[in-house]
């Protein structure tokens, strides 16, 4: 067991920074110093994949609504949410405007064809603005930035340094820039200006996880922290706390 935003953060070779999750359950902003996670600074969104690709489906039904008398696979439209949709820099503006618009239509495998257009920027867009599905509470920027705001001031430009992206729905077109840009945007309003957010997006990023995890478990300061099933067998579940604490 580990924490999945220490983890993250270990993919990219640190162990000193701000770790911004978004998966398919939950989005997480969490400041990691020297290898220890700071819950008291750690918040969370109750908005991540799942959740985009029920509003993607609602979406599609709202512009189209024969589309309920089709099948519509849960599997399928993930799919179709990885393959097309993605983040706007403007989205007020892109919603304005067709122009802005960018058409595409998918064939489902199942006899039915989908056409999306503005559905491709607007399915991402409640981890930025949760308020969309009626979420009270502000979206992942402002989360990130307040988890910097949390921190001792001594700490705050080094864990800004390297803002590590991590998860499945950070791999959106965009993503990493609309992030950055409101992120900075937040520092600035709120009188930190000086702080200046280093976003760490790589490729891989969507199994950062699991690659910081391989990378933490080969370690030699990690193999006194392995529990044995002897050693669970005869204390229990409280060995965890042992360990891990």
């Amino acid at each position: 067991m580990a924490s999945t935003a220490l983890l993250a953060l270990c993919s990219t070779g640190a162990f000193s920074g701000l770790a911004v999750e978004a998966g398919a359950g939950v989005c997480h902003a969490t400041p990691i110093y020297a290898g220890h996670s700071w819950h008291q600074a750690t918040f969370r969104l109750n908005v991540a994949g799942s959740t985009l690709s029920r509003y993607l489906r609602d979406l599609l039904v709202a512009a189209n609504p024969d589309l309920l008398q089709h099948a519509l696979p849960r599997k399928a439209i993930t799919h179709l949410k990885k393959r097309s949709c993605y983040v706007s820099l403007d989205f007020e503006g892109d919603l304005r405007d067709p122009a802005r618009h960018y058409p595409a239509s998918f064939s489902m495998g199942n006899g039915s064809c989908v056409c999306l257009s503005s559905e491709r920027f607007r399915c991402p867009e409640p981890i930025f603005q949760p308020g969309l599905l009626g979420q009270a509470g502000p979206g992942l920027p402002a989360l990130a930035f307040r988890a910097l705001q949390k921190m001792p001031e001594t700490l705050r430009i080094r864990l800004a340094d390297t803002v590590v992206l991590a998860g499945g729905s950070t791999l959106f077109p965009g993503f990493a820039e609309r992030l950055d840009k409101e992120l900075e945007a937040q520092c600035r309003r709120h009188g930190y200006a000086a702080l200046r957010p280093h976003l760490v997006a790589k490729h891989g990023r969507g199994m950062a996880v699991w690659t910081g995890g391989s990378m933490v478990a080969s370690l030699h300061s990690f193999q006194r922290r392995w529990i044995t099933r002897a050693m669970y067998q005869e204390c229990g579940s409280r060995m965890l706390y042992d360990v891990f604490n």
